[in-house]
């Protein structure tokens, strides 16, 4: 298993950390992605180029645009067409593809002469191009295109569920978001809608999303929340509902903010000016103008003095105090802080 790096700051340029605070890659870049996959997209000659956990660039070649690493290859863009590179930078799909997306299910979807099909990790087509649009195959089922309406389609890119539908994502488990006349519901690996759709689709907005087995679904600018199952937990009826974590979400009654539990009941009272999402145990709450962390049973764990957190990840948090970049761990302690 890979060893988590943090991203850390000095001087205004970008390096990493390891968990215990020492610095393994020294800051020295203007811009630093995070951590994914073994991967941090750094700015290195005005582009993204990865970097691994040792701090080499993948530099074998040049390209427009390098995605990120799924199943161990990454896109790679240049001028208008697409390949795919392995961990080590080489171009082992070459350039070619109109479109392309990642990797997923030992398949990518890829647009060649204006249709869409699926290559294999070899480049070879696994499924001829015979589609309008596709996605990524997830569990065997993959979103595809046909006649203008979308349905999805198995791995001998046979549709089984028929195209009709306005959109559809990627299978999560055995529910998909679908789409009719602008609204977003469920169905299941048969296409049976679980959930007519009837939520509101709001722009750049994981749209049915789950998170810890629940989605948030909005509905005349109402929060309420759906489960994997197909259920409707809460109804649409609160301001603002935030991602589930550790079984709680964040939710806003009245401009303040408390935690409901996966019924939909109340477990944390709104006491606090804002609030985030539960990681590790632990809950970023602001009190007036700072921020501290709960516990999952509403106990204030560390006090509120930070400007600025995020959630925990791993065993540590990013958090900001008198404009310096910090990391905390689950007691509060300080394991690294950004020099004045």
């Amino acid at each position: 298993m890979r060893k988590p790096l943090f991203k850390i700051r000095e001087h205004g340029k970008y390096g990493f950390m390891d968990a215990s605070g020492e610095v393994v890659i020294e800051p020295q870049y203007y811009e630093a992605e995070a951590f994914y996959n073994g991967f941090a997209r750094v700015r290195f000659n005005n582009k993204l180029v990865p970097l691994d956990s040792l701090g080499r660039l993948l530099m074998k070649h040049s390209f427009n645009y390098v995605g990120l690493f799924e199943e161990n290859l990454a896109k790679v863009k240049l001028v208008n067409q697409w390949g795919f590179i392995d961990e080590r930078g080489s171009l082992v799909i070459s350039i070619q593809f109109d479109e392309a997306t990642d990797f997923s299910d030992g398949l990518a979807a890829v647009m060649q002469n204006g249709s869409y099909g699926y290559i294999d990790k070899n480049g070879d087509f696994f499924i001829e191009p015979a589609f309008e649009d596709a996605a990524e195959f997830k569990d065997g089922l993959a979103p595809a295109k046909q006649n203008d309406r979308y349905g999805y389609i198995d791995l001998d890119g046979k549709f089984v569920v028929s195209p009709r539908f306005d959109t559809c994502e990627a299978f999560q488990k055995n529910v998909a978001v679908v789409t009719l006349e602008d609204k977003w519901g469920l169905a299941d690996r048969s296409g049976n809608l679980l959930i007519a759709p009837q939520f509101d689709l709001i722009d750049d907005y994981a749209n049915g999303a789950f998170f810890d087995g629940m989605a948030i679904a909005v509905k005349e600018e109402k929060y309420g929340v759906i489960s994997q199952e197909g259920e409707i937990i809460i109804s649409p009826k609160y301001d603002f509902i935030g991602d589930f974590g550790e079984g709680l979400a964040l939710v806003e009654i009245k401009n303040k903010f408390g935690f409901v539990d996966n019924k939909g009941e109340l477990a944390i009272p709104p006491d606090f000016t804002d609030a985030g999402v539960f990681a590790d145990g632990l809950a970023q709450v602001k009190v007036k103008k700072e921020w501290g962390f709960i516990n999952t049973e509403g106990t204030m764990m560390i006090q509120p003095r930070f400007e600025e957190v995020l959630p925990f990840q791993r065993g540590l948090a990013w958090v900001s105090y008198q404009g310096r970049w910090a990391y905390i761990d689950r007691w509060g302690d300080v394991v690294w802080s950004e020099a004045l």
